[in-house]
């Protein structure tokens, strides 16, 4: 896997397989994910070298922009998020539990990347946008105070693009809660 993530979001499925096409043909990236998410927005998740990605993203940013809802490039994602996507990170213990949601599955990622590299966390589980009208969250753990910070700073990032929708960090959670989203 490459060095550098991207994410392409649109309005249309017509417009997102046309784009992730158009990227997958304009530089070396590797399509990990592609798919149509609620309520009919297509998705498609690259990765590659970063001037590959970032080239793969503009392109398809440029050509398609009429239908765009949002797009990312990280340079160096945290490790954490590919198994909080795929749902296969394995947690024992939760201290301290933060949830996060966004109006869109682009800003949960960049949003988890911050919240990861903030403080010392564990991500949980991404959920982009499935089964959720289009919003997306993210749970994550750690000691209340790393969860308080990577809670904040991850809202910062995208509440500056109108993305934020709701967050909360929940001391010590009962473990009926705990059991429930692990």
């Amino acid at each position: 896997m490459g060095k550098a993530l991207g994410m392409i979001e649109f309005q249309t499925v017509s417009a997102g397989v046309t784009a992730a096409d158009s990227m997958v043909k304009t530089a070396a990236v590797e399509l990990i994910e592609a798919q149509t998410v609620c309520p009919g927005k297509y998705i498609a998740l690259i990765t590659g070298d970063l001037s590959a990605v970032e080239a793969a993203v503009s392109n398809a940013k440029f050509q398609y922009g009429e239908q765009l809802i949002d797009s990312f490039v990280l340079g160096n994602p945290h490790e954490g998020i590919f198994p909080a996507i795929y749902g296969t990170t394995h947690v024992e213990h939760i201290s301290s539990l933060g949830v996060l949601e966004t109006f869109d599955a682009s800003a949960i990622i960049v949003a988890a990347d911050i919240a990861a590299k903030t403080a010392d966390v564990e991500l949980i589980e991404l959920r982009l946008a499935k089964g959720m009208c289009g919003k997306s969250y993210l749970f994550l753990c750690g000691e209340v105070s790393a969860v308080g910070a990577a809670i904040e700073s991850a809202k910062a990032s995208v509440a500056d693009s109108g993305m934020y929708l709701d967050s909360t960090v929940i001391a010590h959670p009962d473990e009926q809660i705990c059991k429930s989203i692990l």
